[in-house]
């Protein structure tokens, strides 16, 4: 039974490491993607809560201008 060769191992190993720091560098560039994302879905759902109040509180003038017209008339 022979002994692996030093050389050949210590090559394997540094191209392990290369694969492996690659996929860790894709993955902080995709958790950095997803966490932009995030933000972004954050900030546009605000948006749309802020709409909707505002959609909201015309309705309800709304109704209560027609409710007022309603007892004057």
């Amino acid at each position: 039974m022979s002994l692996p060769d030093p050389v050949a191992q210590l090559q394997a190993l540094a191209e392990r490491f290369e694969r492996l720091a690659e996929q860790h560098r894709r993955l902080l560039e995709e958790n950095r993607s997803l966490r932009q994302g995030q933000e972004q879905l954050v900030a546009e759902r605000a948006a749309l809560l802020n709409k909707n109040e505002q959609a909201r509180s015309r309705v309800e003038a709304m109704i209560t201008r027609l409710k007022s017209l309603e007892h004057n008339a």
